[in-house]
């Protein structure tokens, strides 16, 4: 988003719609000649992912990027077959998913994170999600990664507290019949443990948390009751830690 003077260049979307009025440049509304090199590009690092041995491959269909930005109506404002209707807006997504599947080892997990509410009028709506819940997981999609919001800059519905995204990830994961991930405010050990053991979700996510202690996990584990150091912990670091 920046401008020619501070060395920016023309951004790409599905529609010429940009992210905030504050913003330099609007972008420009993709060709379909550019949608299929990002589907390409997808597939490349997909590629370039086995390749350096990673075992997971997560898919970012969430928080305003581009995929999500296909998914909503907020920003998708296209006439062709990639906007309009539900069955439309979702295209991007499902043909991105398969060209990456075919690619992607069958053995080795892929997740997407996707955007499943935008909390506001007009947006995705978690109903929605669940029906594309569904269709991801007939095309190979092995774990829905739960999140929102973020494809405008108005956060002002969003229900923040302590595992406010869980009752949606439940729902999709009974409801579309898919293995759900959750993250957001989920801070405690017992949350975190909690949410598992009720089949409201299948992984936590804790990105945060891990940043703010690396030794989360152990400290999670020593919390609920769970192992001791030695079990968890190379035997280095488990005598440094009480």
């Amino acid at each position: 988003h920046l401008s020619d003077e501070q060395g920016g260049w023309q951004p790409i979307a599905p529609s010429a719609v940009a992210f905030g009025a504050h913003l330099p440049r609007q972008p420009r509304s993709m060709e379909l000649s550019d949608i299929q090199r990002i589907q390409q590009c997808f597939v490349n690092g997909a590629r370039r992912a086995l390749a350096a041995g990673f075992e997971w491959l997560e898919l970012h269909f969430a928080h305003g990027y581009l995929a999500h930005e296909f998914y909503s109506p907020l920003a998708n404002r296209r006439t062709d077959l990639y906007g309009g209707c539900f069955e439309n807006r979702i295209r991007f997504l499902l043909e991105t998913l398969a060209a990456v599947r075919h690619v992607w080892p069958e053995r080795l997990p892929l997740t997407a994170r996707l955007s499943v509410t935008d909390w506001t009028t007009g947006g995705v709506t978690v109903d929605e999600s669940i029906e594309l819940a569904r269709r991801l997981h007939a095309g190979g999609l092995d774990l829905l990664d739960v999140s929102h919001g973020f494809v405008t800059p108005d956060l002002s519905g969003i229900p923040w507290g302590p595992g406010f995204m869980l009752p949606i990830s439940a729902r999709i994961r009974h409801e579309a019949g898919i293995p759900t991930a959750a993250g957001w405010m989920i801070t405690e050990a017992e949350l975190a443990d909690r949410a598992i053991r009720e089949e409201q979700a299948d992984v936590i996510m804790l990105a945060r948390e891990m940043l703010r202690d690396p030794y989360w996990p152990y400290h999670a584990a020593k919390t609920l009751g769970a192992a001791a150091p030695g079990n968890i912990l190379p035997v280095q670091y488990a005598r440094a830690v009480s």
